[in-house]
């Protein structure tokens, strides 16, 4: 049983980690390269936030949108 453990921490330690301690030797020389990866899952989340906004106000301007609070039966 130890050695599956220890195969898992190998797995892990030497080549699925191996990125991240790349980008932790970066950082040592250049935040903004060693952060690139938070800087485009920002960007990715502001850009479909604004997607989804822009479809909120297009069904909502469509009318399609039930806004009536006795649509739900729990809340009558």
């Amino acid at each position: 049983m130890r050695a599956f453990f220890e195969a898992i921490q190998s797995l892990f330690v030497d080549f699925l980690f191996l990125p991240l301690d790349a980008l932790r030797k970066l950082e040592l020389s250049s935040w903004w390269f060693a952060n690139i990866i938070s800087w485009c899952l920002m960007a990715v989340c502001a850009y479909y936030i604004v997607y989804w906004c822009r479809q909120l106000k297009e069904h909502q301007d469509n009318n399609e949108e039930n806004q009536d609070t006795t649509a739900h039966s729990f809340l009558k």
